[in-house]
């Protein structure tokens, strides 16, 4: 279908303007998804955009989808890796209290949180994986973010990890991550930075163009929206917030055989690419992002 001739009669969340165009349909993988570009902030959008309910079924949390996640009980040994060291970071900021993690899938991540000394709850679309998390004995929302009767100022820290691009009505999310954070409060993003080289040369075959991402933020957006909802403080970690051995012992949680080591050479230099810039953007498009909520 042709949307070349269409707008969006709807507010950028970013710059509240209404100047979308048509930019192009995404070619990663055959999903040849309809994107549009505000012309004002550079905020991209699909649109239009599917009920996320169709979206998260129990085939997409075990790696049985066409757009699915990877089942992460079969790795979990190893995402701790990860898990561990992020948590190392977060309590350079926040050592304890109160711990939220969006899009908590079957509660891997919570689990390390727990071990950490935080007080832990998840929410979760996809009752399936909610399931499973709350059988582990974890507090979880099951449904969607907005739905959610969280309490407000209650938590310390809040963490989307790769979530905030599944989110629509991007104005009401952050009012109500700013409304559960307690003042001071840490929110914890991790999405792809629209600015970065990877993003820009791959155009629309990158590979973050999926049917269940509605919005496509960059550093600079993305700190303009915490700018507007209250947040203060921002810290960028150009690629990730843990160390490089963290991600290698990680990755091994899917080899199949010693020979795929040389993929190790393959994530180091990614790895380094990420802090590296040209022309004042990073070389890749991977990005995380801490947000205070202002005292």
């Amino acid at each position: 279908m042709d949307f070349s001739g269409q707008t969006i009669d709807e507010t950028c969340p970013c710059c509240q303007r209404k100047d979308w165009k048509f930019l192009y349909h995404s070619s990663f993988q055959n999903y040849n998804i309809p994107i549009y570009l505000c012309i004002s902030c550079g905020l991209q959008t699909q649109y239009p955009r599917p009920e996320p309910s169709s979206l998260y079924t129990e085939e997409y949390y075990s790696g049985r989808a066409d757009f699915s996640y990877r089942d992460e009980r079969q790795t979990e040994t190893y995402d701790r890796y990860v898990w561990k060291a992020r948590l190392s970071n977060i309590r350079k900021f926040k050592r304890k209290g109160e711990f939220l993690d969006i899009g908590c899938s079957f509660g891997g991540f919570l689990n390390c949180a727990k071990e950490a000394g935080f007080g832990v709850t998840g929410v979760e679309i996809s009752s399936y994986s909610a399931e499973v998390a709350r059988s582990r004995g974890f507090k979880i929302y099951t449904g969607e973010f907005l739905d959610a009767d969280l309490p407000g100022a209650f938590f310390d820290v809040v963490t989307l990890v790769e979530v905030i691009e599944h989110l629509s009505e991007p104005e009401k999310v952050f009012e109500k991550l700013n409304r559960i954070l307690k003042p001071g409060g840490l929110l914890l993003l991790q999405t792809a930075n629209f600015e970065g080289w990877q993003a820009i040369d791959a155009g629309p075959n990158y590979h973050y163009y999926l049917p269940g991402h509605f919005y496509y933020y960059s550093e600079s957006n993305l700190k303009k929206i915490l700018d507007r909802s209250g947040f203060t403080n921002h810290i960028t970690y150009p690629g990730v917030d843990f160390s490089l051995l963290a991600k290698l012992l990680k990755s091994r949680g899917s080899f199949r055989s010693w020979k795929e080591y040389w993929k190790w050479i393959r994530i180091s230099i990614y790895h380094w690419k990420s802090k590296l810039k040209k022309k004042g953007r990073p070389l890749t498009s991977s990005m995380v992002l801490y947000s205070f909520k202002a005292e």
